[in-house]
Parts: C-alpha cells; sequence; structure tokens
C-alpha cells in the first residue's frame, strides 16, 4: 500500500510540475484562474484584480494541501513539520526555476501559500490519526470495563 502511495504522490508532483512551469499567458487574468475571477467579480460586483489576486493564493494553497496528505501517509516517519518543511522546500524550487522562465513570476506569496496548504494537509492527516487512535483507545477502554 505505502509503494502504490508513493506512485500516487510522485504523479501529484508531476502534475503540479506541469501546472506550474507550462507557459502561462502575458495577462495571468485570461487563464483558468482569470475566468473564475471574472465570473466571481462580476457574480458579486467585486474588482477583478483583487478578486484573481485572492483566488490565486487560495489556488496555491489547494494546490499543495495534497502534497501533505501523502506525505504523511507514504512516508510514516514524516511528522507536520517535516511534510511542511517538504512542501516549503519544493514550493522553493518551483520558484526558483520560475526565476528563469519568460512566461512565468516566481512571488514570495506563492511560497507562502503553497507551504500553508502543505501543513494543512498535514494537519488533516494528523487530526485523522489522533481521532482514530483515540477512537480506539475508547473502544479498548469500554471493551475491558465489567459490566
Amino acid at each position: 500500500m505505502r509503494l502504490l502511495l508513493r506512485i500516487v504522490f510522485a504523479v501529484y508532483l508531476v502534475v503540479v510540475g506541469v501546472v506550474v512551469w507550462s507557459p502561462q499567458p502575458v495577462d495571468d487574468t485570461e487563464g483558468i484562474l482569470g475566468v473564475v475571477a471574472h465570473w466571481v467579480s462580476s457574480l458579486f460586483d467585486l474588482p477583478l484584480r483583487p478578486t484573481f489576486d485572492v483566488l490565486e493564493v487560495a489556488a496555491n494553497v489547494a494546490m499543495f494541501v495534497p502534497f501533505g496528505v501523502p506525505a504523511l501517509t507514504a512516508y510514516r516517519w514524516m511528522r507536520v513539520w517535516s511534510a511542511s518543511l517538504a512542501g516549503l522546500a519544493t514550493s522553493a524550487l518551483i520558484e526558483g526555476v520560475q526565476l528563469f522562465l519568460p512566461t512565468r513570476y516566481s512571488t514570495v506569496s506563492d511560497l507562502v501559500a503553497n507551504t500553508a496548504g502543505a501543513l494543512l494537509g498535514a494537519l488533516l492527516v494528523a487530526g485523522v490519526r489522533r481521532s482514530r487512535r483515540r477512537r480506539r483507545a475508547g473502544v479498548s477502554a469500554g471493551a475491558s470495563r465489567p459490566s
């Protein structure tokens, strides 16, 4: 099972690489996120640029939430802090490569948002694990009580 999780994690990382290193339109509000930003800004009568910026940060967080999930499940030795640090290192690599790509922009806000996403994913897994341990401990304690 761990091998399958590691393969899924590797495929996820390849997909992220394609997304973050593919050419982007000169006007960044023309891509898929731009279409969503246009729709949201017109629906709620909001200015386009701030709407796009908020959605871009949210998309960066959402893109890295899955990073923390397989990091903690495929690699049992990982902890929340180490998965977050790995997310930071991966994001730094992405942003570093983007410095040399003419159609991409490297930003600190992307680095922070990506790291936050990895942290959220890792916290999600840690929370589920803690909940399962408590449930098992409760069932074990209940089973050992005399009636």
